[in-house]
């Protein structure tokens, strides 16, 4: 068995990864910045460096981490206020940022962190700049942290989601034309579940899959890298 930590457990791919975890046995420890949706083990902001290095600190060790925390804003740049911006960074990207940092400093042993980025981050889709600034630089992340650490066996991976059905989207998914085009933008004719991404943060989790660093997983129905046949 081994122990894992869920940053931003309340969110809907977080709690399908504690229970995924939990069903193949593992303890998992959840945080999540209230508790509206879910009583967390602990309540965290996840922006917070010394926050998240204490609680590595006070509750560890831990086996893996994943950071699910995020937001959703679609807006143009122009139209972007630099308030909104500096949310969007700081709950994708600072989050992240801090849970390799305290990662790198009490996960003595080894271990795995997943991040999540997106697909929005590999490819140009309107309206998404500050969505795709913040996934983007996971990414980076992503492949610097990989390197710092690998003489460590900390393994650092991240997925890309496409767009996956969750309370955050489901304005997105409002109407039945919205949804087909949600859907005709996946190659493979569907948007995500919340299990669609857990099962592959599961992946990256596991000591079975020692071997993987540096890499980010796409989870998006094709959308990040097909370009299938038009109908016609």
């Amino acid at each position: 068995m081994a122990r894992f930590l869920i940053i931003a457990g309340s969110s809907a791919i977080g709690q399908a990864t504690k229970s995924l975890l939990n069903q193949a046995g593992h303890e998992t420890f959840v945080t999540a910045r209230t508790e509206d949706r879910i009583t967390p083990d602990a309540i965290l902001d996840a922006s917070d460096f010394d926050a998240v290095d204490a609680l590595f600190q006070t509750h560890g060790p831990f086996d893996g981490v994943v950071n699910c925390a995020g937001s959703l804003l679609l807006k143009s740049a122009h139209q972007t206020s630099k308030a909104q911006f500096d949310a969007v960074i700081s709950a994708s990207l600072t989050t992240a940022f801090a849970t390799v940092r305290a990662a790198g400093r009490h996960m003595n042993s080894g271990g795995s962190v997943v991040l999540v980025s997106s697909a929005a981050a590999r490819l140009g889709l309107p309206n998404h700049e500050a969505i795709a600034a913040a996934k983007a630089g996971i990414i980076g992340l992503v492949l610097s942290a990989a390197a710092s650490y690998a003489a460590n066996n900390l393994r650092i991976n991240a997925i890309a989601p496409g767009l996956v059905e969750t309370p955050l989207t489901k304005g997105l998914l409002a109407s039945d034309a919205a949804r087909r085009v949600s859907e005709s933008m996946h190659p493979l004719g569907r948007v995500g579940t919340p299990q669609d991404a857990a099962r592959a943060i599961v992946f990256l989790l596991d000591p079975d899959n020692a071997w993987i660093t540096g890499q980010v997983l796409g989870v998006d129905g094709g959308l990040g890298v097909v370009r299938p046949k038009m109908k016609v």
